[in-house]
């Protein structure tokens, strides 16, 4: 469910939006249609959403039996709100286990489309990537922002194409040389910060989970409260990572991952505090997504898990049981690391491959929280891995 929609309070109004950002000196490259190209093509959008929290432009809404039509929507949709792309995964790297995160926004401004103004940033585009080696005690993170354009930073209209720096992630068909397995679709992650890095191929041989009900994924009680929502389970890795500083050697690398797109205007209720996400590739080659949005109390305000077996879904009502906290000296923030994930008459226990994956992207997306690598047992048997997202634990996020 990638839910990131604090970052838009902070960073989408006209005031704002340039909070931490470097000026951009050069002008953007023309080889690729891009976020900027692709809002000023498009007509206004009929049925318009203005965000309750957030008054100014009007954003595109989310509705109902709209056909997701691929493969246009890898790509960006830059008359929403927001937008992310989100790849997580678990490495072996010379035996050990490594886990991988790397994120991609898109988040519209409060810029009018038809601004002239090159220095108008209409779309920014924001990334952070996290490595949690086994045996070390906190994670490895790296953050970036940029205005789109200017040849810093662009997100393509027509397939995933993200770039920003010299961080990207793209879609591509077609065996890659070297490439392990038959599957010709696959993505390409690069990222890396001053103690770690990695290039990395994601193979799938699968088409895109739709989440919800084809691909429109409620997240509240109300209907706007919804987004646009596919998942790609169960991608085999393989690539080369580097753990430490630069100069470091890359070393091979291979595992499996997940990944998930999500674009939306308006997603959470009011009375929302956070939530708690999983995606799990389990042993048996089946996968399962859940999540909950936790209300000022700590109930459910809203929640919804799916199975994903040989290409059947499954839906389910997920109860998820805190089993052990772990505090932050940093924010003070207290993560129920450890769960307990009941569905049905089937009951998870999720434990983190490190307590400290806290996650401090003040920097880009604007807030403190938790993500990270986790195993899957049953019956005291591990039988899976994946992440697990805590958001809300450090404050209130405010949409």
């Amino acid at each position: 469910m990638k839910r990131r929609e604090w970052l838009i309070g902070a960073l989408c109004s006209p005031a704002g939006v340039l909070t931490g950002l470097s000026p951009a000196i050069a002008k953007a490259p023309a080889e690729q249609q891009s976020v900027d190209a692709g809002l000023a093509a498009k007509p206004a959008t009929p049925l318009a959403v203005r965000s309750s929290a957030h008054p100014g432009p009007a954003y595109a809404p989310v509705v109902a039996g709209h056909p997701l039509r691929f493969p246009r929507d890898h790509g960006a949709h830059p008359d929403f709100r927001t937008e992310w792309w989100y790849a997580t995964g678990w490495l072996q790297a010379g035996g050990i286990d490594v886990g991988m995160q790397i994120t991609f926004f898109r988040a519209r401004t409060g810029h009018a489309p038809d601004n002239p103004s090159q220095f108008a940033p209409k779309q920014l585009i924001l990334a952070h990537a996290a490595l949690a080696v086994a045996g070390e005690p906190r994670l490895r993170h790296g953050q970036r922002s940029a205005r789109a354009g200017f040849g810093l930073a662009q997100a393509s209209v027509s397939d995933t194409g993200l770039r920003l720096f010299d961080w990207s992630l793209e879609r591509r068909d077609g065996t890659p040389e070297g490439g392990i397995g038959t599957g010709a679709e696959h993505y390409l992650a690069i990222a890396g910060a001053e103690d770690f890095a990695f290039e990395l191929i994601l193979h799938t041989d699968t088409p895109p989970v739709l989440q919800g009900v084809q691909g429109h994924s409620r997240k509240g009680p109300m209907p706007a409260q919804a987004s646009y929502y596919y998942s790609r389970p169960q991608l085999r890795i393989e690539g080369k990572l580097r753990i430490g500083k630069a100069g470091n050697a890359m070393q091979p690398v291979r595992g499996r991952g997940w990944l998930d797109h999500e674009w939306s205007s308006e997603l959470l209720d009011p009375r929302a505090t956070g939530w708690d996400w999983v995606g799990l590739n389990l042993d048996d080659g089946s996968a399962l997504m859940a999540f909950r949005i936790r209300d000022g109390s700590g109930g459910d305000l809203w929640k919804h898990a799916r199975w994903i077996e040989q290409g059947k879904l499954r839906d389910a009502t997920p109860r998820f049981t805190m089993l052990r906290a772990w505090r932050s000296l940093r924010s003070g923030a207290s993560y129920p690391v450890a769960m307990r994930l009941t569905l049905d008459s089937r009951e998870l226990e999720l434990q983190p491959l490190l307590d400290d994956q806290e996650l401090d992207t003040r920097a880009s997306t604007g807030t403190v929280y938790w993500e990270g690598a986790v195993r899957v047992l049953e019956n005291g048997r591990q039988i899976g891995r994946g992440y697990l997202e805590l958001t809300g634990y450090a404050g209130r996020i405010s949409l």
